[in-house]
């Protein structure tokens, strides 16, 4: 089964949020309600300060614990490899919020449900990109078969382990960072913007 994912290069996001606006515009998400979210980090001190910024989603991931957490099979695996939601058989339970170690699923008050990023599945089946890589004015998102991405990429130093993400061990996402240096550093703090 071919397995689908994104690639993220955090040498080019500036911080702008343009994925995170485009996905909340296309899924008419409430106030603080996100499906992807970008976080500003500062690592150092003066005279030697670093910040980077992380755009993150759901990283469609291989052992996805949303899946295992779910009771009544609402998140599943699809043919694609994505991680998927059926609003319809879910009961809003929050398992799966509780089980995702990247904080993910969101419960949807209005509906009494979950929702979380598809890929755009709606769009990707015209064959068009998830909203997100479309959005982001620097271009440092993609999506594709992740195995294609790592090989496009090969050249990169790529991870999917940050000290301000779970470790991948426990998920293994699809997911590939391209890193700043200043990301591996465990002195990091968030930035309020």
């Amino acid at each position: 089964m071919s397995k689908q994912g994104f690639y993220f290069d955090m040498d080019s996001c500036i911080g702008c949020k343009t994925c995170q606006v485009a996905c909340k515009d296309k899924n008419n998400l409430d106030i603080g309600i996100l499906f992807r979210k970008i976080t500003s980090f500062e690592v150092g001190f003066y005279p030697h300060p670093g910040n980077y910024h992380f755009s993150g989603t759901c990283n469609h991931c291989s052992n996805p614990k949303c899946v295992e957490g779910c009771p009544t099979g609402a998140m599943y695996i699809a043919s694609d490899g994505t991680v998927q939601h059926d609003a319809d058989i879910c009961i809003g339970c929050r398992y799966c919020i509780w089980n995702c170690p990247y904080g993910v699923p969101q419960f949807l008050p209005e509906l009494g449900k979950v929702g979380k990023c598809d890929g755009c599945k709606d769009l990707r089946d015209k064959g068009e990109n998830p909203v997100c890589v479309d959005a982001c004015i620097m271009r440092a998102l993609e999506w594709g078969d992740i195995d294609e991405l790592r090989k496009k990429h090969a050249k990169e130093d790529l991870i999917n382990d940050l000290p301000i993400l779970p470790s991948s061990t426990m998920t293994n996402p699809s997911l590939l960072i391209k890193p700043k240096n200043v990301a591996k550093s465990n002195d990091y703090r968030e930035k309020v913007v």
